[in-house]
């Protein structure tokens, strides 16, 4: 679904972000992106997205390279940058409206996604009145309205409180069998890499490192105090600190 290739890209005054990064998705992979602030994490989205351009090597998206990437993805930035003067309704239509597609017709389609987000009762809601919790899932579900089958997360439960975070991760993992997307995520937290990823890329300025989360879905957060899960993050937290 996405091929990533020795993909370099730096500053204007020259200085490198990365470089020769290599990183492979297959469909319906679930894979997360971490590495120390400064890495280039949010840059890489930027740049599989089409906004901006690499300096050297290839983004493919469906085998393909050529012509413009944007459009291409879904991608759901680290603020949920819900429109405030619109419902929650309101929001999760607007990828459909600037598609030009005939939104009203999708509305009960969209009645049902919201039902099985746990927002139906909020529908006509504007977003100052819901939760960070809630609002990261109207703005999830958006993105799914995007109707891409490759979906950019950068760091979306990052400003959540911890218990709302856990939360998150449950709703999730409970989530992901139904949604049958490609996804690449971007966290700074490692517990939540290692519970909701199939495998974790580790960026570094010039190299990104491989990890297999070989452990068996469904999962739940209780996973977390299993050695196994342990013995991963322990890993993971050794690997960060060679890198730095």
């Amino acid at each position: 679904m996405l091929t990533i290739e020795n993909l370099t890209y730096a500053f204007e005054d020259n200085r490198p972000i990365f470089q020769n990064i290599s990183i492979d998705v297959k469909a319906g992979e679930f894979v997360s992106v971490i590495g120390a602030s400064g890495s280039g994490k949010s840059t890489l989205f930027k740049l599989i997205t089409g906004l901006l351009d690499p300096d050297q090597g290839e983004i493919k998206i469906n085998g393909n390279n050529s012509g413009s990437r944007l459009g291409k993805v879904g991608y759901m930035p680290q603020k949920d940058l819900l429109l405030s003067w619109r419902s929650v309704l309101e929001n999760v239509l607007l990828p459909l409206e600037v598609s030009k597609k005939k939104s009203q017709l999708k509305i009960p389609e969209i009645r049902e996604w919201l039902t099985r987000f746990g927002l139906a009762e909020v529908e006509k809601a504007y977003p100052d009145e819901l939760s960070g919790g809630m609002r990261q899932r109207v703005a999830f579900l958006r993105t799914i309205m995007t109707g891409k089958d490759i979906l950019l997360l950068d760091e979306p439960f990052g400003a959540l409180d911890s218990l709302t975070k856990r939360n998150m991760h449950s709703w999730l993992l409970g989530l992901w069998g139904e949604l049958q997307k490609t996804v690449l995520f971007i966290t700074h937290d490692l517990e939540e890499a290692i519970l909701l990823s199939d495998r974790i890329y580790l960026l570094g300025q010039e190299t990104s490192r491989e990890i297999k989360v070989s452990l068996p879905r469904p999962r739940k957060k209780e996973l977390i105090y299993q050695s196994e899960f342990v013995t991963i993050r322990k890993e993971l937290e050794r690997l960060i600190q060679n890198e730095n």
